[in-house]
């Protein structure tokens, strides 16, 4: 057995059953041959993103796994794994690599070198017989402590290599949960049930320790407002009474001023990083903190109380010593309805608008109304798209919202689309994205066609690059920078897919109604809507 053998059957006994690659690398046969599904992507950047995208679906047991080859394999594989660790998303990237004599010879790349910025393990496997070893610190990595992309390289040499035993002695990592100290979860408690306005700031770390039932329960009891991170969207039910809503750089107006009037935010499965794409928190709150990544504490907020451990067992503490206490919930429900009202009737407007060129409110209002909301996952892609559809879209269950962005990549949705679709075949998967975007990962609809994951597509068609031109009026009006041109139907349909086109807002609901019978049917649909570039200035 050599090295890549011994991994394949490592990633058999560990579950894995697909895996997302380019170009080549000398694991793709030998994991056929042990029918592990190698799905061929059109760039490595893609193959990476839908590994992000396969493990925001699932819990933090089952990962997505992307293979490159060496050199610019690697190289190119830089934005997906950039993403992977700014949004704490675990990943498994098992890159080629040189031969051992050349690693310190120019230009030969080592991914496990240069990625150690963007990467919360990295290693090389130098010996055949360090195979076992070097993956199960790999899987404890992915399972335990700050989640976020773990590298494992494999030189050109040692992967053809013998092994000294035919025999591997591996037994997958258990994930080992930890909670917080009791007193500091009495004195958090103590804290919560003491403030005038307090608010829950619920992160992706609940939805990656399955603890949205127990946060439900915790806010009903103690009638705390939950808001959402962009990549908490869907850890609460938005339709929930008590939900504030979720937010990016933009927001509800419940969740803008809940979060700028509370005098205390419980924050739960988040790094409670400071982020231009996440909202601000106003200096003098107290705050109680609850991260897996102890030096996420205080790191860019002073914390009141600090409760490192999983999300779940932190919540299902709180609720323990809040029930012991005989809390009455506060009743707050009417002023957030009140607040969603007033915010839902000035944006109303533009939701129901009948401007040609549509407008992007209008096309998100038909996709929130038209979708069925529990069956159905959706993402926003970087830029104008994202902060336009994240507060308006409802997130219900967990995962039916996809929310990502600390460094917000274009052309990231439509491959973590096709991840999330691998990973929830039986879900209706949309991604929202404009036309500048579609640049960078359009040629991955083919990927969908070819790899029977079919997703749609929502590309707002305007023309242009909307989210920059205030920045560069001179280079836009004297030389076109910022313009583009494309009929994105068309290339879809060229790369085997259905294309639709949306000229008119009567013929919005219709294309996203066709979409979701042929994507039943597995067919991949692109949807080609002729936008307007005024949505962001044209609100009342």
């Amino acid at each position: 057995m050599n090295t890549v053998q011994a991994i394949t059957q490592i990633l058999k006994t560990e579950g894995v059953e697909q895996v997302s690659c380019f170009p080549s690398n000398s694991l793709i046969e030998e994991l056929a041959k042990a029918n592990i599904r190698p799905v061929m992507f059109r760039h490595e950047r893609g193959a990476l993103m839908a590994a992000d995208g396969f493990s925001r679906i699932s819990d933090r047991e089952q990962f997505g796994v992307a293979l490159t080859q060496s050199g610019p394999g690697a190289e190119n594989s830089m934005g997906g794994i950039a993403q992977a660790f700014s949004d704490n998303v675990p990943i498994l990237y098992l890159p080629a690599g040189p031969p051992l004599s050349d690693y310190a010879i120019r230009p030969n790349f080592s991914a496990v070198r240069t990625f150690q910025t963007v990467s919360t393990y990295a290693e090389a496997i130098t010996h055949p017989d360090q195979t076992t070893n070097v993956m199960r610190r790999a899987f404890h990595h992915l399972r335990n402590g700050r989640p976020g992309p773990v590298i494992v390289e494999i030189p050109a040499d040692v992967s053809q290599r013998e092994l000294s035993s035919d025999r591997i002695n591996y037994r997958p990592p258990a994930r080992s949960r930890q909670r917080p100290d009791l007193d500091h979860i009495e004195q958090a408690v103590d804290l919560l049930l003491k403030a005038e306005k307090p608010v829950i700031w619920a992160g992706m770390g609940v939805l990656f320790a399955g603890a949205t039932r127990v946060l439900k329960e915790l806010v009903e009891t103690t009638g705390t407002p939950v808001f959402c991170t962009m990549g908490g969207k869907s850890a609460f039910d938005e339709r929930h009474p008590l939900s504030l809503g979720a937010g990016s750089g933009a927001t509800t107006l419940p969740a803008r001023r809940w979060i700028q009037d509370s005098d205390l935010l419980f924050a739960v499965g988040t790094s409670l990083t400071r982020t231009p794409y996440g909202q601000p928190i106003p200096d003098g709150k107290v705050i109680i903190h609850n991260t897996e990544s102890l030096e996420d504490i205080n790191k860019d907020y002073t914390v009141e109380i600090g409760l490192p451990g999983d999300a779940r067992l932190t919540l299902e503490e709180v609720l323990e010593v809040v029930r012991s206490r005989g809390c009455q919930p506060a009743d707050v429900t009417a002023e957030i309805a009140a607040l969603k009202a007033e915010w839902l009737q000035e944006w109303q407007p533009l939701l129901t608008s009948d401007e040609v060129p549509l407008n992007t409110y209008r096309v998100i209002g038909d996709i929130v109304n038209t979708l069925d909301l529990e069956n159905s996952i959706v993402t926003h892609d970087a830029g104008a798209p994202r902060d336009s559809i994240l507060p308006f879209y409802p997130a219900t269950v967990p995962h039916s919202y996809i929310g990502w962005g600390k460094t917000t990549h274009l052309g990231f949705g439509i491959p973590l689309m096709i991840g999330a679709k691998l990973a929830q075949p039986d879900k209706f998967c949309l991604n929202f994205m404009g036309d500048g975007a579609f640049g960078m990962s359009g040629l991955d609809i083919e990927t969908a066609v070819r790899s029977n994951a079919p997703i749609t597509t929502v590309v707002l068609n305007n023309g242009g690059m909307a989210t920059y031109p205030g920045g560069t009026p001179t280079a836009r009006q004297r030389f076109g920078t910022t313009e583009m041109t494309g009929d994105y139907a068309q290339i879809a349909e060229g790369l085997g897919a259905t294309g639709l086109v949306v000229t008119q807002p009567d013929e919005m609901a219709a294309a996203l109604r066709q979409a979701q019978q042929l994507n039943a049917e597995g067919q991949t649909v692109l949807i080609d809507v002729h936008s307007n570039m005024e949505a962001r200035r044209s609100r009342p």
